[in-house]
């Protein structure tokens, strides 16, 4: 399997497998009409990058997959659920800094 460095797309199609394929993955739920939307894409694909080989970072866009933000209960965005081995475990909404997601993500780690 190729390492990804950049965010990858995620649908409703495919969202479960990702999931499982991912022992590690950060889902951005976003839309590309929402502001902090946009501030917080470029520091999701410094993650990305970053955190590359270790953990996934995915992107559902909620006006294309609404029945997906559904599942997950998503109400505000952006929404990052952190997914370890399957399951959800941690949760933050709004634009937060890159330094808490990073936590975050080597909480992911133990």
């Amino acid at each position: 399997m190729t390492v990804a460095t950049t965010t990858i797309a995620l649908t409703d199609k495919g969202f479960d497998e990702a999931v499982v394929a991912h022992p590690q993955l950060v889902v951005d739920f976003w839309a590309p009409w929402c502001g902090p939307c946009r501030v917080l894409g470029p520091v999701l694909d410094e993650i990305a990058r970053e955190h590359a080989g270790r953990v996934i970072v995915g992107k559902v866009n909620v006006d294309e997959q609404p029945a997906l933000a559904g599942r997950f209960g998503v109400r505000s965005i952006p929404t990052l659920i952190f997914f370890k081995d399957g399951e959800a475990v941690d949760t933050v909404i709004g634009a937060v800094p890159k330094a808490e997601i990073a936590k975050r993500i080597e909480a992911l780690r133990e």
